[in-house]
């Protein structure tokens, strides 16, 4: 950490670099500035009290001059001495506030589900235990204590921690925390077993013949369950197709969860399509105008369609892991099934590519004749 006596000319003359830097002042210990990757500069102090490191922020370079930052951080620092309370420090640096710009910054990062996700673990599991308190005074002992409250709910936490070590990132990143203080490094997270549920081949009879006796009342849930259970694709892609994504016997999906990726279609799973109108742009056209039909709507469906089919702990993300399956029983290689189901390849798979092309289309064909028999 670089050492100088701040004066409004010297930290104007601060340039960023690609990581925030901290210049302590030579005149008051324990007072500097951070100029971020960004360009914003922060004045702050730093010390320890009663075997703690205290890092606050005191001011925006920007707003207030280096002889009023100093004299307010002269005052921090005697506070903190006597045990006193603290100025009113900025309202930027308060939980909530900071969690709220890193959501802005990660729009363009984060898929709109993902950024919804978070949002509700933010909400439910963040809010209630942070909100108020300054960025740079939240602790590993307080998120230990914030985990450890979660066990009841081990997937939830799991997931949170996540969120909240972006936010504490950004601080960082923002100059509002001690650079390389994030408090949720090295916590382990809670052991969950992984939920594998397969469809036996009775189950699989059970379930063809529940849909054709909804066919007609149901079509647009009974296609779009076939399509899931013929093409082993996600609910989201399934869901969210558009009549262009469907070209030379494959979908194309532009912004699957792993990047763009090929579906490669059974003469069963296009048989599937050809039998859906074409009433919008949208395979599967929602109530509102210019939109897909909603998850909601889909999960709906299918707690109907297991309850008759004898189904009861099926979920629909379950037939993703029986097209898996039959595709294995079939014999089909592990480099054909990863393509298929739209797995992030091993860097050893990529010379297979073209390969693999011919090898999942013809997979393909075979699993949808097996899926439909009987």
């Amino acid at each position: 950490m670089a050492s100088a006596i701040l004066t409004d000319a010297r930290i104007r003359a601060l340039k960023p670099r690609r990581a925030a830097r901290d210049i302590r002042d030579g005149k008051l210990k324990g007072f500097g500035v951070r100029v971020t990757p960004s360009g914003a500069r922060r004045f702050f102090i730093h010390c320890q009290h009663e075997g703690r490191r205290i890092w606050k922020i005191v001011g925006n370079a920007d707003e207030i001059g280096a002889g009023e930052a100093r004299a307010r951080a002269a005052a921090m620092l005697a506070a903190i001495r006597q045990d006193a309370p603290l100025p009113a420090l900025p309202e930027e640096t308060v939980f909530e506030a900071v969690a709220e710009a890193t959501f802005r910054r990660h729009e363009r990062i984060w898929k709109p589900l993902t950024m919804k996700v978070n949002r509700g673990y933010l909400k439910k599991q963040l809010l209630p235990r942070f909100a108020g308190r300054q960025v740079a005074d939240i602790s590993r002992e307080d998120v230990v204590k914030w985990f450890a409250s979660l066990r009841a709910v081990p997937v939830a936490a799991d997931r949170s921690m996540p969120v909240l070590s972006v936010i504490m990132r950004e601080s960082e990143r923002m100059g509002f925390r001690e650079e390389g203080s994030n408090p949720c490094l090295g916590i382990r997270r809670y052991r969950r077993k992984g939920r594998e549920r397969f469809l036996s081949d009775a189950e699989i009879r059970a379930l063809g013949a529940c849909l054709r006796t909804r066919e007609e009342d149901q079509p647009l849930a009974v296609a779009a369950i076939r399509l899931l259970l013929l093409t082993g694709c996600r609910c989201s892609e399934v869901l969210t197709l558009r009549w262009s994504d469907l070209r030379e016997g494959a979908l194309f999906l532009r912004d699957s969860k792993t990047g763009p990726r090929t579906v490669w279609l059974s003469q069963v799973a296009l048989a599937v399509l050809e039998g859906i109108g074409r009433t919008s742009p949208w395979v599967f056209p929602g109530r509102k105008a210019g939109r897909p039909l909603s998850g909601g709507w889909l999960a709906t469906a299918w707690h109907d369609v297991r309850a008759e089919a004898g189904l009861g702990d099926v979920r629909l993300h379950d037939l993703r892991h029986a097209y898996a399956s039959f595709a294995l029983k079939g014999g089909e290689s592990v480099l054909a099934i990863g393509r298929l189901l739209g797995h992030r390849s091993a860097e050893t798979t990529l010379k297979y590519t073209h390969h693999a092309d011919s090898m999942a289309a013809e997979a393909a064909a075979t699993i949808g004749a097996a899926l439909m028999e009987g």
